[in-house]
């Protein structure tokens, strides 16, 4: 195995200041378009990187739930990147579509959304997923699977002739709130066009282009 001879040339389209909306959240909508009519497998994961009080970054996969003023997706508030960003509520998302070869990149500030709205999420997911999250005490060691097992089986049999079960009061949505986005589309010779946005004072976006 040798990794380093690992190589793709990326000539699939090109990104042009002139086809680019003035908006990235209505940029980032027309890039979502195209990843939805090309079938891309999990079109809305995302990494999500947050860094705790002593300062070391972690990263991982969730889902893309809405575009409401930014980026929101649910989690437990008690998993380890939500006590991180209890701690310092900046963090970075990275898409990755590798079938359009294209990356978006974005930093923000992340707050939780409503009570109401995190309900109302929670019961239009289905109800094997309600029960999930209502089982796992996220980021936490457990004994063994039994244990999951076990739980799961309590709460199925508490709910059983329910069509949906409570919200844990520990889960619930965030929405992270832009300032800086930047929309990377791999070109041929590792030339790629990285166009990026940042807000200025006034709220108002400017857009540059980057070296690759």
């Amino acid at each position: 195995m040798n990794l380093a001879d690992i190589r793709d040339d990326y000539r699939m389209a090109s990104l042009e200041e002139s086809e680019v909306a003035n908006n990235p959240i209505l940029q980032f909508e027309k890039w979502m378009e195209d990843v939805l009519k090309a079938e891309v497998i999990e079109p809305n994961a995302m990494t999500i990187s947050t860094v705790g009080a002593e300062g070391k970054p972690s990263a991982r996969i969730v889902l893309l739930k809405g575009l409401e003023n930014g980026f929101v997706f649910y989690t437990n508030y008690e998993s380890q990147k939500g006590k991180e960003l209890a701690e310092n509520p900046y963090a970075s998302l990275t898409f990755f579509w590798a079938d359009l070869q294209r990356q978006v990149r974005v930093e923000g500030k992340v707050q939780k959304i409503s009570e109401e709205a995190s309900i109302n999420y929670f019961h239009s997911r289905p109800k094997g997923s309600q029960i999930g999250a209502a089982v796992s005490p996220q980021s936490s060691v457990i004994p063994n699977r039994e244990f999951l097992e076990n739980r799961k089986n309590e709460i199925e049999k508490k709910y059983e002739s329910e069509s949906q079960i409570p919200k844990p009061e520990n889960w619930g949505g965030y929405v992270l709130v832009p300032n800086r986005v930047e929309f990377w589309q791999g070109r041929s010779s590792r030339l790629h066009d990285r166009l990026i946005f940042e807000q200025e004072g006034n709220g108002n976006w400017k857009m540059e282009r980057l070296a690759p």
